[in-house]
């Protein structure tokens, strides 16, 4: 038995193995993102927004691609008790792009994902004359190795966003449990 519980836990650390090569950052196949993710690190130019009872602070559960190319999203976030959303993002003209209505006019586009483990996206809100610009990243498995914070500050470089605006949410979803 405990020969198994070893195995199943060196198969576990392998299968989240950082490989560069399997980044896809353009001609996304979204067929291939449906399935359960885990919100892992999330930034904003609007911290508010996405710390303890922010707008933008959801822990995703579920990413379903619909036949007619939208995307499906469920979430949960905490107002006293978990509360369970279900979104759906319409496609635009653009691959990996949708976009949807909610707390204003939103933008939803992948900036980059290998599929097997990882998917970032980034998130820009338009509301009362103000922009928000947001970025999420989920994972397959509830935690990620190290170097994954890594990757996730470069990719908030390029949009203008510091360490200083990542929020860890490994620790903070208090509605795992009840998976």
């Amino acid at each position: 038995m405990a020969l198994l519980l070893l195995s199943l836990g060196l198969s576990i650390i392998a299968a989240q193995e950082f490989n560069p090569r399997a980044v896809v950052q353009r001609n996304y196949n979204m067929a291939r993102i449906s399935g359960v993710w885990y919100s892992i690190f999330m930034a904003s130019d609007d911290l508010n927004r996405i710390k303890e009872n922010g707008d933008l602070r959801v822990f995703v559960r579920n990413i379903e691609h619909l036949k007619n190319g939208s995307l499906k999203f469920d979430f949960e976030f905490m107002c006293g008790e978990c509360v369970t959303v279900v979104v759906v993002c319409e496609k635009t003209e653009k691959n990996g792009e949708y976009s949807i209505n909610y707390e204003g006019e939103n933008t939803v586009a992948v900036s980059e994902t290998d599929y097997r483990l990882f998917i970032t996206f980034h998130l820009q809100n338009f509301r009362n004359g103000t922009e928000t610009h947001a970025l999420a990243l989920y994972a397959r498995v509830p935690q990620l190795e190290p170097a994954f914070l890594s990757r996730f500050e470069e990719t908030c470089k390029k949009y203008g966003l510091g360490p200083q605006n990542i929020v860890d949410l490994t620790n903070e979803d208090h509605c795992y449990s009840k998976r």
